[in-house]
């Protein structure tokens, strides 16, 4: 990161290493060495109006959770970006159930702004079940009877929550054995890239891993940078990406107005 320009990305989207919960062949380094420094950088390079979405959960480590993930968000606000929504990743499914404390389903997706937020774009997809609902209106008719009028109240569907329920890539993928021991399904990543940015946009994954952000980016029609460390994961992101094809550009040739 320290290559990339002060603030000359529009969004960041990245799922960082969780505690110890994954070694990843043992090649990982993580502790508060490695992610204060990377906290202090995206502040540099994000743009004033720009977004970092955080997506992070904690280690339970001899009956307690770390607190990690809270100690990371409150690092963002000390470096001078701003809290601006702690949402909820709420998973259908648990594993490895605990026989003292409730399943554990949810990760959270800290959205931090730096300065005033430029773009949102919201997504509305949550029925609206007081769409014809009864209010307390009446009208009294012609024979003298009151009778209540029924309003239309809104649109169909209105703007989600903050906590959006999705699968995971282990239940999206069933039998198949995802490609990174620790990624995000593709929704998860298109709902944010389309929320927090625009087309043209420059999106950043700092944790890249097998670069879902990368191949949701381009198909959102953004640019993207992506950052990973570990070789064999920079093969199947190129893989997946190229999966995406590039949007047709519409080309004039000479008389012929060819198009290409």
């Amino acid at each position: 990161m320290k290559d990339i320009p002060d603030k000359s990305i529009d969004m960041v989207l990245t799922s960082p290493p969780y505690d110890n919960l994954r070694t990843y062949n043992g090649s990982l380094d993580w502790g508060e060495h490695v992610w204060k420094p990377v906290i202090q950088e995206l502040f540099r390079i994000v743009k004033d109006g720009g977004v970092v979405v955080w997506v992070v959960g904690d280690a339970t480590i001899k009956g307690s959770e770390t607190g990690t993930s809270f100690k990371q968000a409150l690092y963002f606000k000390e470096v001078g970006f701003n809290l601006h929504d702690t949402m909820i990743w709420n998973k259908p499914n648990f594993s490895h159930p605990s026989k003292t404390r409730y399943h554990q389903i949810y990760e959270y997706m800290f959205v931090l702004a730096k300065g005033k937020i430029k773009t949102f774009n919201p997504i509305k997809d949550k029925k609206n079940k007081y769409l014809t609902c009864v209010g307390k209106n009446t009208t009294r008719k012609a024979n003298g009877d009151l009778v209540e009028i029924k309003k239309n109240i809104g649109n169909e569907f209105g703007m989600r929550t903050n906590v959006w329920n999705m699968n995971t890539v282990g239940e999206e993928m069933m039998c198949k054995t995802p490609p990174h021991p620790a990624m995000f399904p593709e929704k998860l990543a298109y709902d944010h890239i389309l929320s927090w940015s625009n087309e043209g946009d420059t999106i950043l994954d700092p944790f890249a891993g097998s670069g879902t952000v990368g191949k949701i980016a381009r198909q959102l029609n953004r640019n993207y940078i992506l950052i990973e460390k570990e070789q064999k994961y920079v093969d199947i992101a190129n893989k997946r990406i190229k999966e995406i094809p590039e949007r047709l550009m519409l080309e004039v040739k000479n008389e012929n107005k060819q198009i290409k």
